[in-house]
């Protein structure tokens, strides 16, 4: 449940090639309770490939921070982030160098290995955002915000997405933000994902075709939606 999409505005999805079963050893705990399609669509060599990708993207200066700059201006300084879906932690970090605190989570043992590795302000935990209980893991404060950088809800178990919708919910403060963004192209359907939010319950505030708040268009091929907790 990783960010799939590289960021300056709008730039090229990164695709998960060839689609193979992961078998258990591509770094996922045997005990997942929901085998994510980042697991099962994904061989067992594509999170170093994706690690290794990133790493040189940033070594070249590529412009990464498109969701963390968007997510910066909804919240106040200082805020309580949750980066849902972590992946190489590229969102929470640039999010953490700009004053905010934040948690990490991935399903994904290699990307969080990475993501403690280049950034180690934030903190990244190994969890199922399906069965997310950050109490367990001494996070019990509410967040101020949540993102969903790339494709993560794109890549969660199939059938699961209203439940990780709901437990990040479960996750926020009254009032707290919620930004996901999708390739509308990825089995995932717009309207069942409105029906989602609504049933987590979320509030829709706004969307738009890219991160740099480019307007909405029917036929977009991407979707960054705001979501909110009611008070």
């Amino acid at each position: 449940m990783v960010a799939r999409e590289l960021v300056s505005g709008h730039l090229p999805l990164v695709r998960s090639g060839g689609r193979t079963a992961a078998p258990s050893q591509s770094g996922y705990g045997a005990d997942m309770t929901n085998r994510t399609r980042w697991a099962t669509d994904t061989g067992p060599e594509h999170s170093q490939w994706y690690v290794n990708r990133f790493r040189q993207l940033a070594a070249e200066g590529a412009d990464l921070a498109g969701e963390a700059r968007l997510l910066d201006t909804l919240v106040p300084p200082a805020s309580r982030i949750l980066d849902a879906g972590c992946g190489t932690g590229r969102v929470g970090a640039e999010l953490a160098a700009r004053g905010h605190t934040v948690v990490g989570v991935d399903a994904d043992p290699v990307l969080i290995d990475a993501a403690r590795a280049d950034h180690p302000a934030p903190r990244w935990l190994v969890a199922d955002l399906a069965e997310l209980d950050l109490a367990a893991a001494g996070e019990s404060e509410p967040f101020d915000a949540a993102v969903l950088a790339g494709n993560v809800m794109a890549f969660v178990a199939a059938g699961t997405e209203r439940q990780v919708l709901s437990r990040v919910a479960a996750h926020l403060r009254p009032d707290g933000v919620v930004a996901v963004g999708f390739g509308t192209d990825r089995g995932y359907p717009l309207t069942d994902f409105d029906a989602d939010a609504i049933g987590a319950g979320l509030r829709l505030e706004h969307r738009f075709a890219t991160w740099d708040l480019r307007p909405w268009r029917d036929d977009a091929d991407f979707a960054v939606t705001i979501l909110r907790r009611p008070t």
